[in-house]
Protein backbone atom coordinates (compact mmCIF):
# COMPACT_ATOMS: atom_id res chain seq x y z
CA UNK A 1 0.00 0.00 0.00
CA UNK A 2 2.69 2.65 1.09
CA UNK A 3 4.63 1.28 -2.53
CA UNK A 4 1.18 2.29 -4.38
CA UNK A 5 1.02 5.53 -2.38
CA UNK A 6 4.74 6.84 -2.76
CA UNK A 7 4.03 5.93 -6.91
CA UNK A 8 0.66 7.95 -7.22
CA UNK A 9 2.39 11.00 -5.28
CA UNK A 10 5.71 10.80 -7.47
CA UNK A 11 3.40 10.72 -10.67
CA UNK A 12 1.48 13.74 -8.94
CA UNK A 13 4.45 15.61 -9.07
CA UNK A 14 5.80 14.71 -12.33
CA UNK A 15 2.24 15.81 -13.54
CA UNK A 16 2.18 19.21 -11.56
CA UNK A 17 5.83 20.25 -12.56
CA UNK A 18 4.47 19.31 -16.10
CA UNK A 19 1.65 21.64 -15.98
CA UNK A 20 3.92 24.39 -14.06
CA UNK A 21 6.37 24.35 -17.31
CA UNK A 22 3.77 24.57 -19.48
CA UNK A 23 2.18 27.50 -18.26
CA UNK A 24 5.66 29.63 -19.35
CA UNK A 25 4.33 32.03 -22.56
CA UNK A 26 3.89 35.54 -22.63
CA UNK A 27 0.04 35.77 -23.26
CA UNK A 28 0.01 39.06 -24.12
CA UNK A 29 2.84 38.19 -27.36
CA UNK A 30 0.63 35.61 -27.88
CA UNK A 31 -2.55 37.32 -27.97
CA UNK A 32 -0.88 39.74 -30.52
CA UNK A 33 0.37 36.67 -32.84
CA UNK A 34 -3.04 34.97 -32.59
CA UNK A 35 -4.57 38.24 -33.61
CA UNK A 36 -1.98 38.31 -36.62
CA UNK A 37 -2.09 34.71 -37.77
CA UNK A 38 -5.17 32.79 -36.03
CA UNK A 39 -8.66 34.91 -35.59
CA UNK A 40 -9.51 34.62 -39.06
CA UNK A 41 -10.33 30.46 -38.63
CA UNK A 42 -10.19 30.75 -34.97
CA UNK A 43 -12.09 33.65 -33.68
CA UNK A 44 -11.01 36.26 -31.55
CA UNK A 45 -11.27 34.92 -28.73
CA UNK A 46 -10.47 31.17 -29.84
CA UNK A 47 -13.99 30.35 -30.82
CA UNK A 48 -13.83 29.65 -33.98
CA UNK A 49 -15.86 31.07 -37.34
CA UNK A 50 -15.60 28.37 -39.66
CA UNK A 51 -17.08 24.26 -38.99
CA UNK A 52 -13.50 23.09 -39.94
CA UNK A 53 -11.77 24.75 -37.45
CA UNK A 54 -11.59 23.73 -33.75
CA UNK A 55 -12.40 26.31 -30.86
CA UNK A 56 -8.79 26.62 -29.09
CA UNK A 57 -9.85 28.93 -26.20
CA UNK A 58 -9.24 27.02 -22.79
CA UNK A 59 -7.27 24.09 -24.23
CA UNK A 60 -4.55 23.10 -22.38
CA UNK A 61 -1.24 24.74 -23.26
CA UNK A 62 0.77 21.47 -23.63
CA UNK A 63 -1.68 20.28 -26.17
CA UNK A 64 -1.80 23.29 -28.11
CA UNK A 65 1.96 23.99 -28.32
CA UNK A 66 2.63 19.85 -29.27
CA UNK A 67 -0.08 19.94 -32.00
CA UNK A 68 1.43 23.46 -33.28
CA UNK A 69 4.94 21.40 -33.40
CA UNK A 70 3.68 18.65 -34.88
CA UNK A 71 1.81 20.71 -38.04
CA UNK A 72 4.90 22.75 -38.19
CA UNK A 73 7.63 19.40 -38.80
CA UNK A 74 4.69 17.85 -40.32
CA UNK A 75 4.04 15.38 -38.87
CA UNK A 76 0.33 16.02 -38.15
CA UNK A 77 -0.70 17.29 -41.65
CA UNK A 78 -3.24 20.05 -42.55
CA UNK A 79 -2.49 21.83 -45.27
CA UNK A 80 -3.28 25.12 -43.80
CA UNK A 81 -2.24 24.45 -40.73
CA UNK A 82 1.32 23.44 -41.73
CA UNK A 83 1.79 26.76 -43.86
CA UNK A 84 0.77 28.87 -41.03
CA UNK A 85 2.70 26.50 -38.75
CA UNK A 86 5.81 26.34 -40.86
CA UNK A 87 7.36 30.03 -39.98
CA UNK A 88 6.66 30.12 -36.30
CA UNK A 89 9.29 29.80 -33.80
CA UNK A 90 9.08 27.86 -30.57
CA UNK A 91 8.44 30.91 -28.60
CA UNK A 92 5.62 32.14 -30.98
CA UNK A 93 4.26 28.90 -30.31
CA UNK A 94 4.11 28.91 -26.70
CA UNK A 95 3.06 32.52 -26.61
CA UNK A 96 0.38 31.69 -28.34
CA UNK A 97 -0.46 28.53 -26.74
CA UNK A 98 -0.87 30.48 -23.72
CA UNK A 99 -2.95 33.03 -25.05
CA UNK A 100 -5.67 30.21 -25.77
CA UNK A 101 -5.18 28.36 -22.25
CA UNK A 102 -5.68 32.08 -20.81
CA UNK A 103 -9.48 32.29 -22.23
CA UNK A 104 -11.92 31.53 -19.72
CA UNK A 105 -15.21 30.28 -21.25
CA UNK A 106 -18.52 29.98 -19.54
CA UNK A 107 -21.22 27.77 -20.57
CA UNK A 108 -24.95 28.50 -20.14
Amino acid sequence: MRLIRSNYLLVSLLLGSTVLMAQEGDIKQGNIKAQQVCAACHGLKGISTLPVAPNLAAQPQAYLEEQMKQYRSGKRVNEMMNLIAKPLSDKEIQDTAAWYASIQIEVK
